[in-house]
């Protein structure tokens, strides 16, 4: 196995989160690949790592605290780390202590950038990006936001810890149509699934739907709000990790269509 920075040859394989085999992940639109050359310019650091065959088995990248969820200063925060896990394209190559060389990795390129600590996120339940993974790689939990957990490693006494931006407002209603909000960041395909599925089913539904995209790529905006991605049906947020399907969307959406009438 090899860590090794992000190539142009990669790129592609990257944008698809390493599922280039996934007919799922073609819906995700370019909003990653957008994500990506924005935030190249403001300090993203993507790692990959290769098995011996050269292929992409895993993924991590991280970014200055401050273009991301969180409140922070002189620190590093991990969107994501991920090792492919499916029987398909590459197969599975979790529990081979990939995700842990990814991590010690990125903490060895940050500290050598001078910053101060590195943060990252988990979930109580035990899915994807799971809090206690990094608890047992030596990170100290400090803030909670629901089932996402807040966690850091500092490297600097002088280190101030982070905390979670909390959500600000929500969507407001519009008399007589139903209003979609899609929030969208750009860099988890998985959320930019969802996005463009609600664009797409919006677009069929004639004049009683009101499809109202945020980007929140744009600073200011997210600071505005306190939400990254997410989806809301008027002012009712949907659950959108995993991704729900194209059917499930449009169902939840026609049943709030009936009620208006």
């Amino acid at each position: 196995m090899q860590i090794i920075n992000l190539k142009n040859e990669h790129k592609k394989i990257y944008f698809m989160c390493l599922e280039d085999w996934s007919e799922e992940m073609k819906e995700a639109g370019n909003h990653k690949e957008f994500w990506y050359n924005k935030m190249k310019e403001s300090g993203l650091r993507v790692k990959l790592a290769l098995n011996d065959s050269g292929e992409v088995v895993g993924m991590i990248q991280y970014i200055p605290i401050e273009f991301s969820t969180a409140e922070g200063k002189d620190l590093y925060f991990i969107n994501c780390i991920w090792v492919h896990g499916y029987k398909k394209g590459v197969g599975n190559w979790q529990k081979k202590g990939i995700g842990k060389a990814l991590l010690k990795s990125a903490e060895k390129d940050v500290k050598e950038i001078g910053s101060k600590g590195i943060v990252a996120w988990g979930l109580a339940l035990p899915v994807f990006m799971k809090a206690s993974w990094f608890k047992k790689q030596g990170y100290s939990r400090i803030d909670k936001l629901g089932i996402q957990i807040l966690l850091w490693k500092k490297f600097k006494e002088n280190a101030s810890p982070p905390r979670w931006i909390k959500e600000k407002k929500k969507p407001e209603k519009t008399p007589g149509k139903v209003t979609i909000t899609a929030f969208l960041n750009g860099w988890c395909p998985a959320q930019n699934i969802v996005f463009e599925r609600a664009k797409r089913i919006c677009s069929e539904l004639g004049d009683k739907v009101i499809f109202r995209p945020i980007n929140t790529l744009n600073r200011d905006t997210y600071l505005e709000w306190g939400i990254s991605d997410a989806l809301f049906i008027d002012d009712k947020q949907v659950r959108t990790g995993p991704p729900p399907s194209y059917k499930k969307i449009k169902r939840k959406i026609l049943k709030r269509v009936k009620k208006i009438g």
